[in-house]
């Protein structure tokens, strides 16, 4: 497969970096990339994880890629360098940054931006005494502070941010940091080799925590790391589809996010993980990757992608079949079974929500059960896919998963909510700002407030071919009106979660009709048959 695909992908993605910039040398918000604040004017401060999108632009001046428009253009420098000026100009005098509200102090975004523009200061030959003043600000604020949560990947970020700015600088003032957060990391890995994502196990983001962690290892070799990496690799590789896609809603933060980077370079000394690459490559060919065409992550893969170009690995192993079999993920309570030609994909931790191949296409993408509730005078979502402790039981020719639906998280930001946000962090988030993004998170991402319906669903190999077997189980079915089954559903807030993949197109399952039918009372049972993709 040839590496030239990623360099297309990723150019495609430039030109709406540089429409989303203020490339105005005469404006105050020159540099900046958030359309919605300096171009639009609804939002009353410029996102820090923005400037990220330096990096593209850095790695597509430098690199000498195929029909590259870019390539030592002075102005895509210029540009570049005016976005890494505007992050040092709109940083916290800590040097931290905001993403979402005004003083958030984002970790993320502090590590994103700040591993963005430590990558683009060299490619774009820069010598700026204040931009390398900014860096260090920047790097002793990460060194000194932490998030609410587990979020792995946020954790690599700040990683490989401090050894980049400690290369830059010539210092070892935050080695014990960066020890001290590797550790966290490494203790935050299962044994089966997934790094914790809100305490689940999400393939998208895992690949980018390999990627981070791969680009560590390069700059400081160590046994610990290796190891660490090698087991993600392992992990990897089990979820890549037989059509080349990659992720989805079963896992912990329903991403299809896919990060080839670490993988070229892990492949350098294990070459199986360049498989995982050459797969999934395939399926970009084939239209199965995700759409990231999103204003706030679209800069995330294409500094990924080129980085892959860049460091493509030229000798390749032929792909190697898979063995038939499962596997069983008991911490991430999450199973693939292989067998005569079907591959199913199932998250028992979210009640049963799954993929299934067969002779190598999708047949089946399944988030579960929904229902639309009268609830309190409002109309509200019930699901069965909210991440839980389910009662789960497995053999060879059956799995089974049973436990209550929970409320859908669907909550807006109106008026009086924005203000009272606003309220807040110009008052306590100042001083608290992790207090507000603990209150935010309980709100939209963790936790799970239960409906009064229970479900279980049950898995049968028959002969050749899996069923599902779905049966719902209510006191009354007077206030439920719709019921139904989607490819893509989900209910938390992930930021780099529903994006496009072509695998969403599978139909919706209405079951409102059956659902009327029922007496008060009696149980709604569905039985599915999946043979041949249609």
């Amino acid at each position: 497969m040839s590496k030239d695909l990623l360099a297309k992908e990723a150019l495609s993605i430039v030109g709406k970096l540089l429409t989303l910039q203020d490339r105005n040398p005469h404006s105050p918000n020159y540099g900046c990339f958030d359309r919605n604040y300096w171009h639009y004017k609804i939002i009353d401060f410029p996102s820090g994880m923005a400037q990220e999108f330096v990096w593209p632009l850095a790695l597509a001046f430098s690199l000498d890629l195929p029909a590259n428009p870019y390539y030592r253009q002075p102005a895509v420098k210029e540009w570049a360098e005016a976005g890494i000026s505007f992050a040092a100009r709109t940083a916290h005098r800590d040097g931290s940054c905001d993403d979402y509200y005004p003083y958030e102090r984002a970790l993320g975004a502090t590590a994103f931006s700040l591993l963005a523009c430590a990558e683009s200061y060299p490619l774009l030959g820069m010598q700026d005494s204040p931009i390398l003043e900014f860096f260090e600000r920047r790097a002793d604020w990460l060194a000194h502070h932490d998030e609410t949560g587990r979020l792995a990947n946020h954790q690599a970020l700040v990683i490989l941010s401090l050894e980049l700015v400690s290369s830059l600088l010539g210092t070892r003032r935050w080695q014990a940091a960066i020890e001290e957060r590797l550790q966290k990391l490494l203790s935050w890995q299962s044994a089966e080799g997934w790094f914790s994502e809100y305490g689940g196990f999400d393939p998208g983001y895992h690949t980018l925590t390999i990627s981070a962690l791969a680009r560590v290892y390069e700059l400081k070799p160590s046994m610990k790391v290796r190891q660490a990496l090698s087991k993600a690799v392992k992990l990897a590789a089990e979820f890549v589809h037989p059509d080349g896609s990659y992720g989805g809603e079963y896992g912990s933060r329903n991403t299809y996010s896919y990060f080839p980077h670490g993988f070229e370079l892990v492949g350098a000394w294990m070459p199986e993980a360049l498989q995982i690459n050459d797969r999934c490559l395939a399926g970009l060919a084939e239209g199965r990757g995700a759409s990231a065409a999103d204003d706030h992550i679209i800069g995330h893969h294409a500094w990924n992608y080129l980085l892959a170009w860049r460091d493509f690995v030229s000798e390749r192993p032929a792909f190697s079949p898979r063995p038939e079999g499962r596997v069983w993920l008991s911490e991430a309570r999450v199973l693939i079974d292989r067998r005569k030609g079907s591959e199913l994909y199932v998250a028992l931790n979210k009640g049963g929500v799954f993929k299934l191949f067969r002779d190598n296409q999708l047949v089946a993408s399944d988030t579960q059960i929904s229902l639309q509730v009268r609830h309190g005078g409002k109309t509200r979502n019930a699901v069965a896919h909210l991440v839980d402790s389910y009662q789960i039981t497995t053999d060879e020719l059956e799995i089974s998963v049973e436990g209550s639906f929970g409320w859908a998280k669907h909550r807006m930001m109106d008026s009086r909510s924005m203000v009272l946000l606003r309220l807040a962090v110009h008052s306590v988030g100042r001083l608290l700002p992790n207090l507000i993004r603990r209150v935010l998170q309980a709100m939209l991402i963790v936790g799970k407030r239960r409906a009064p319906f229970s479900f279980r669903r049950t898995f049968r190999w028959e002969g050749s071919e899996w069923s599902v077997a779905d049966e719902i189980f209510v006191d009354s079915w007077a206030n439920v009106v719709s019921a139904g089954v989607g490819p893509s559903q989900t209910s938390i807030y992930v930021a780099m979660s529903r994006t496009f993949q072509s695998g969403q197109m599978r139909p919706w399952l209405d079951l409102t009709d059956t659902i009327r039918k029922l007496a008060p009372g009696e149980h709604l049972r569905v039985n599915r048959y999946f043979r041949a993709p249609p």
